[in-house]
Protein backbone atom coordinates (compact mmCIF):
# COMPACT_ATOMS: atom_id res chain seq x y z
CA UNK A 1 0.00 0.00 0.00
CA UNK A 2 1.17 3.38 -0.93
CA UNK A 3 -0.50 6.83 0.00
CA UNK A 4 0.59 9.96 -1.51
CA UNK A 5 -0.86 13.52 -0.70
CA UNK A 6 -1.07 16.71 -2.62
CA UNK A 7 1.71 19.35 -2.83
CA UNK A 8 1.28 22.92 -2.78
CA UNK A 9 -0.11 23.38 0.39
CA UNK A 10 0.50 27.04 0.74
CA UNK A 11 -1.19 27.48 -2.45
CA UNK A 12 -4.72 26.37 -1.23
CA UNK A 13 -4.17 28.22 2.17
CA UNK A 14 -3.60 31.77 0.55
CA UNK A 15 -6.92 30.84 -1.97
CA UNK A 16 -8.96 30.03 1.85
CA UNK A 17 -7.66 33.04 3.19
CA UNK A 18 -8.73 35.30 0.23
CA UNK A 19 -12.32 33.53 0.09
CA UNK A 20 -12.81 33.64 3.97
CA UNK A 21 -12.16 37.68 3.44
CA UNK A 22 -14.33 37.81 0.40
CA UNK A 23 -17.20 36.10 2.34
CA UNK A 24 -17.15 38.35 5.55
CA UNK A 25 -17.15 41.47 3.75
CA UNK A 26 -19.69 40.03 1.40
CA UNK A 27 -21.57 38.91 4.25
CA UNK A 28 -21.82 42.23 6.38
CA UNK A 29 -22.89 43.89 3.25
CA UNK A 30 -25.56 42.01 2.52
CA UNK A 31 -27.04 41.48 5.80
CA UNK A 32 -26.94 45.43 6.76
CA UNK A 33 -28.92 46.06 3.93
CA UNK A 34 -31.04 43.22 3.77
CA UNK A 35 -32.72 44.55 7.14
CA UNK A 36 -32.95 48.23 5.49
CA UNK A 37 -34.88 46.40 2.18
CA UNK A 38 -37.65 44.79 4.46
CA UNK A 39 -37.92 47.78 6.06
CA UNK A 40 -38.70 49.61 2.63
CA UNK A 41 -40.64 46.43 1.21
CA UNK A 42 -42.77 46.96 4.55
CA UNK A 43 -42.81 50.88 4.14
CA UNK A 44 -43.39 50.77 0.33
CA UNK A 45 -45.60 47.68 0.19
CA UNK A 46 -43.40 45.91 -2.14
CA UNK A 47 -43.94 42.16 -2.75
CA UNK A 48 -41.01 43.02 -5.68
CA UNK A 49 -38.67 44.63 -2.53
CA UNK A 50 -39.75 42.26 -0.06
CA UNK A 51 -38.84 38.98 -2.24
CA UNK A 52 -35.20 40.79 -3.42
CA UNK A 53 -35.03 40.94 0.75
CA UNK A 54 -35.65 37.74 0.78
CA UNK A 55 -33.21 36.79 -1.99
CA UNK A 56 -30.43 38.89 0.43
CA UNK A 57 -31.40 37.09 3.81
CA UNK A 58 -30.60 33.65 1.85
CA UNK A 59 -27.51 35.72 0.92
CA UNK A 60 -26.67 35.86 4.43
CA UNK A 61 -27.14 32.80 5.07
CA UNK A 62 -25.26 31.50 2.73
CA UNK A 63 -22.20 33.74 2.99
CA UNK A 64 -22.97 33.11 6.61
CA UNK A 65 -23.32 29.57 6.39
CA UNK A 66 -19.89 29.78 4.06
CA UNK A 67 -17.66 31.60 6.30
CA UNK A 68 -18.18 29.24 9.05
CA UNK A 69 -17.54 26.11 6.39
CA UNK A 70 -14.35 27.59 5.35
CA UNK A 71 -13.33 28.13 9.72
CA UNK A 72 -14.58 24.80 10.00
CA UNK A 73 -12.64 23.17 7.20
CA UNK A 74 -9.27 24.78 8.91
CA UNK A 75 -9.65 22.89 11.81
CA UNK A 76 -7.27 19.90 11.70
CA UNK A 77 -8.67 16.02 11.65
CA UNK A 78 -8.90 14.00 14.28
CA UNK A 79 -9.44 10.25 14.93
CA UNK A 80 -12.77 10.80 14.62
CA UNK A 81 -13.14 13.16 11.65
CA UNK A 82 -9.88 11.85 9.34
CA UNK A 83 -10.53 14.90 7.04
CA UNK A 84 -11.35 17.05 9.34
CA UNK A 85 -14.47 19.12 8.92
CA UNK A 86 -13.87 20.24 5.28
CA UNK A 87 -17.11 18.24 4.06
CA UNK A 88 -19.26 20.78 6.53
CA UNK A 89 -18.76 23.20 3.16
CA UNK A 90 -20.52 21.29 1.26
CA UNK A 91 -23.38 20.80 3.96
CA UNK A 92 -23.86 24.58 3.80
CA UNK A 93 -24.35 24.58 0.25
CA UNK A 94 -26.75 22.21 0.62
CA UNK A 95 -28.49 23.91 2.76
CA UNK A 96 -27.92 27.41 0.66
CA UNK A 97 -29.32 26.14 -1.96
CA UNK A 98 -32.76 24.46 -0.12
CA UNK A 99 -33.24 27.93 1.35
CA UNK A 100 -33.40 29.69 -2.41
CA UNK A 101 -35.79 27.10 -3.14
CA UNK A 102 -38.20 27.61 -0.51
CA UNK A 103 -38.17 31.10 -0.69
CA UNK A 104 -38.80 30.96 -3.95
CA UNK A 105 -41.64 28.88 -3.60
CA UNK A 106 -43.06 31.52 -0.66
CA UNK A 107 -42.49 34.53 -3.46
CA UNK A 108 -44.65 32.12 -6.42
CA UNK A 109 -47.65 31.79 -3.84
CA UNK A 110 -47.62 35.51 -2.72
CA UNK A 111 -47.37 36.79 -6.00
CA UNK A 112 -50.44 34.84 -7.22
CA UNK A 113 -52.93 36.59 -4.58
CA UNK A 114 -50.87 39.91 -5.65
CA UNK A 115 -51.74 39.14 -9.58
CA UNK A 116 -55.26 38.92 -8.50
CA UNK A 117 -55.84 41.76 -6.12
CA UNK A 118 -52.35 44.23 -7.14
CA UNK A 119 -51.76 46.90 -4.48
CA UNK A 120 -50.87 49.84 -4.04
CA UNK A 121 -47.36 50.72 -4.03
CA UNK A 122 -45.01 53.75 -2.88
CA UNK A 123 -42.98 53.67 -6.46
CA UNK A 124 -40.74 56.72 -5.42
CA UNK A 125 -39.47 54.45 -2.33
CA UNK A 126 -39.34 51.43 -4.08
CA UNK A 127 -37.00 52.73 -6.74
CA UNK A 128 -34.63 54.21 -4.36
CA UNK A 129 -34.23 51.12 -2.61
CA UNK A 130 -34.35 49.27 -5.62
CA UNK A 131 -31.09 51.19 -6.66
CA UNK A 132 -28.80 51.39 -3.67
CA UNK A 133 -29.67 47.27 -3.14
CA UNK A 134 -28.43 46.93 -6.72
CA UNK A 135 -25.09 49.53 -6.13
CA UNK A 136 -24.43 47.10 -3.08
CA UNK A 137 -25.19 43.85 -5.02
CA UNK A 138 -22.87 45.16 -7.54
CA UNK A 139 -20.27 45.64 -5.04
CA UNK A 140 -20.68 42.42 -3.42
CA UNK A 141 -20.10 40.40 -6.47
CA UNK A 142 -16.64 41.65 -7.08
CA UNK A 143 -15.98 41.15 -3.65
CA UNK A 144 -16.84 37.39 -4.48
CA UNK A 145 -15.11 37.95 -7.76
CA UNK A 146 -11.79 38.49 -6.15
CA UNK A 147 -12.35 35.46 -3.92
CA UNK A 148 -11.85 31.65 -6.01
CA UNK A 149 -15.21 31.48 -6.92
CA UNK A 150 -14.42 28.81 -9.80
CA UNK A 151 -12.99 26.04 -8.00
CA UNK A 152 -15.16 26.70 -4.17
CA UNK A 153 -18.97 25.71 -4.24
CA UNK A 154 -19.98 27.53 -0.97
CA UNK A 155 -17.99 30.63 -2.77
CA UNK A 156 -19.22 30.05 -6.16
CA UNK A 157 -22.83 29.55 -4.32
CA UNK A 158 -22.75 32.36 -2.91
CA UNK A 159 -22.05 34.24 -6.20
CA UNK A 160 -24.79 33.16 -7.72
CA UNK A 161 -27.34 34.28 -4.67
CA UNK A 162 -25.69 38.24 -5.07
CA UNK A 163 -25.97 37.45 -9.28
CA UNK A 164 -29.73 36.44 -8.82
CA UNK A 165 -30.00 39.09 -6.25
CA UNK A 166 -27.94 41.92 -8.55
CA UNK A 167 -30.87 40.94 -11.53
CA UNK A 168 -33.92 41.02 -8.87
CA UNK A 169 -32.79 45.02 -7.97
CA UNK A 170 -32.80 45.24 -11.74
CA UNK A 171 -36.42 43.90 -11.77
CA UNK A 172 -37.55 46.16 -8.91
CA UNK A 173 -36.03 49.13 -10.24
CA UNK A 174 -38.06 48.52 -13.66
CA UNK A 175 -41.14 47.11 -12.17
CA UNK A 176 -40.86 50.77 -10.01
CA UNK A 177 -40.40 52.96 -13.02
CA UNK A 178 -43.81 51.04 -14.90
CA UNK A 179 -45.26 51.66 -11.50
CA UNK A 180 -44.34 55.43 -10.98
CA UNK A 181 -45.16 56.70 -15.12
CA UNK A 182 -47.59 53.68 -16.27
CA UNK A 183 -49.86 53.18 -12.76
CA UNK A 184 -49.03 49.47 -13.69
CA UNK A 185 -49.41 48.42 -10.51
CA UNK A 186 -48.94 44.42 -11.74
CA UNK A 187 -45.86 45.35 -12.42
CA UNK A 188 -44.59 44.74 -8.57
CA UNK A 189 -45.82 40.71 -8.28
CA UNK A 190 -44.49 39.96 -12.18
CA UNK A 191 -41.14 41.64 -11.03
CA UNK A 192 -41.43 39.19 -8.24
CA UNK A 193 -41.93 35.91 -10.19
CA UNK A 194 -38.79 36.69 -12.55
CA UNK A 195 -36.98 37.24 -9.10
CA UNK A 196 -38.41 33.43 -7.97
CA UNK A 197 -37.43 32.33 -11.17
CA UNK A 198 -33.67 33.16 -10.47
CA UNK A 199 -33.87 31.97 -7.19
CA UNK A 200 -35.00 28.65 -8.37
CA UNK A 201 -32.56 27.79 -10.98
CA UNK A 202 -29.69 28.78 -8.60
CA UNK A 203 -31.09 26.94 -6.20
CA UNK A 204 -31.47 23.97 -8.08
CA UNK A 205 -27.91 24.35 -9.39
CA UNK A 206 -26.43 24.61 -6.42
CA UNK A 207 -28.17 21.60 -4.37
CA UNK A 208 -27.69 19.62 -7.53
CA UNK A 209 -23.96 20.00 -7.28
CA UNK A 210 -24.09 19.70 -3.59
CA UNK A 211 -25.93 16.44 -3.84
CA UNK A 212 -23.36 15.19 -6.47
CA UNK A 213 -20.14 15.42 -3.99
CA UNK A 214 -22.33 14.47 -0.74
CA UNK A 215 -22.92 11.14 -2.96
CA UNK A 216 -19.17 10.80 -3.71
CA UNK A 217 -19.79 11.36 -7.44
CA UNK A 218 -16.58 12.29 -9.96
CA UNK A 219 -15.96 15.67 -9.76
CA UNK A 220 -16.75 17.50 -12.71
CA UNK A 221 -13.41 17.24 -15.74
CA UNK A 222 -12.45 13.90 -14.16
CA UNK A 223 -13.15 11.06 -16.80
CA UNK A 224 -12.97 7.66 -14.77
CA UNK A 225 -12.55 5.47 -18.09
CA UNK A 226 -10.12 8.17 -19.20
CA UNK A 227 -7.90 7.73 -16.20
CA UNK A 228 -8.23 3.93 -16.20
CA UNK A 229 -6.87 3.98 -19.82
CA UNK A 230 -3.90 6.64 -19.25
CA UNK A 231 -2.69 4.04 -15.83
CA UNK A 232 -3.17 1.46 -18.39
CA UNK A 233 -1.04 2.80 -20.94
CA UNK A 234 1.91 3.30 -18.48
CA UNK A 235 4.88 0.49 -19.00
CA UNK A 236 4.36 -2.38 -16.59
CA UNK A 237 1.00 -1.93 -15.67
CA UNK A 238 -1.08 -4.83 -16.59
CA UNK A 239 -4.67 -3.88 -15.01
CA UNK A 240 -6.33 -1.15 -12.61
CA UNK A 241 -9.33 -1.64 -10.49
CA UNK A 242 -11.23 -0.55 -7.68
CA UNK A 243 -10.91 2.61 -9.38
CA UNK A 244 -12.76 5.42 -7.07
CA UNK A 245 -12.76 9.64 -7.57
CA UNK A 246 -14.56 11.20 -5.55
CA UNK A 247 -14.27 15.24 -3.94
CA UNK A 248 -13.75 15.36 -0.11
CA UNK A 249 -14.82 18.75 -0.92
CA UNK A 250 -15.51 21.00 -3.99
CA UNK A 251 -12.01 21.74 -4.35
CA UNK A 252 -10.44 18.57 -2.45
CA UNK A 253 -10.53 15.76 -4.98
CA UNK A 254 -9.19 12.14 -4.14
CA UNK A 255 -8.23 9.04 -5.78
CA UNK A 256 -7.83 5.52 -4.71
CA UNK A 257 -7.48 2.32 -6.62
CA UNK A 258 -5.04 -1.04 -7.24
CA UNK A 259 -3.14 -0.74 -9.72
CA UNK A 260 -1.28 -4.41 -11.16
CA UNK A 261 1.74 -4.67 -12.35
CA UNK A 262 4.12 -6.89 -13.76
CA UNK A 263 7.29 -7.13 -11.97
CA UNK A 264 7.10 -6.40 -8.42
CA UNK A 265 10.93 -5.20 -7.82
CA UNK A 266 9.88 -2.03 -10.21
CA UNK A 267 7.04 -1.26 -7.84
CA UNK A 268 8.78 1.74 -6.45
CA UNK A 269 9.25 3.25 -9.18
CA UNK A 270 5.45 2.25 -11.09
CA UNK A 271 4.24 3.80 -8.02
CA UNK A 272 6.17 7.29 -8.52
CA UNK A 273 4.98 7.29 -12.29
CA UNK A 274 1.20 6.40 -11.58
CA UNK A 275 1.58 9.76 -9.01
CA UNK A 276 3.19 11.47 -11.46
CA UNK A 277 1.02 11.18 -14.41
CA UNK A 278 -2.44 11.91 -11.93
CA UNK A 279 -0.84 14.88 -10.51
CA UNK A 280 0.12 16.43 -13.70
CA UNK A 281 -2.44 15.47 -15.95
CA UNK A 282 -5.45 15.38 -13.68
CA UNK A 283 -4.25 17.71 -10.84
CA UNK A 284 -5.02 15.10 -8.22
CA UNK A 285 -2.89 15.60 -5.47
CA UNK A 286 -4.36 13.26 -2.85
CA UNK A 287 -3.90 9.53 -3.90
CA UNK A 288 -3.96 6.41 -2.45
CA UNK A 289 -2.35 3.84 -4.44
CA UNK A 290 -2.50 -0.06 -3.45
CA UNK A 291 0.06 -2.08 -6.22
CA UNK A 292 -0.84 -5.52 -6.75
CA UNK A 293 1.57 -8.17 -8.21
CA UNK A 294 0.33 -10.15 -11.35
CA UNK A 295 -0.55 -13.63 -10.91
CA UNK A 296 1.06 -14.58 -13.93
CA UNK A 297 4.91 -12.62 -12.81
CA UNK A 298 4.85 -12.74 -9.18
CA UNK A 299 5.00 -16.00 -6.80
CA UNK A 300 1.79 -16.46 -4.56
CA UNK A 301 3.40 -15.43 -1.34
CA UNK A 302 4.07 -12.27 -3.27
CA UNK A 303 0.68 -11.14 -4.24
CA UNK A 304 -1.60 -8.62 -2.46
CA UNK A 305 -4.77 -9.92 -1.43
Amino acid sequence: MAHSHGHGHSHGHHHGSNNKKALGFSFILIAAYMIIEVIGGIWTNSLALLSDAGHMLSDAVALGLSYMAIKFGEKKATNSKTYGYKRFEILAAFLNGIALIVIAIFIFIESYHRFTNPPDVISSGMLTISIIGLLINIATAYILMRGDKDENLNVKSAFLHVIGDMLGSIGAIVAALLIMFFNWGIADPLASVIVAILILVSGFRVTKESVHILMEGAPPGLDVDDIKKTLLALPAVSDVHDLHVWSITSDFPALSCHVVVRDQTEQASILKMVNNVLHDEYGLHHTTIQVDCSDSFCNKEDRCN
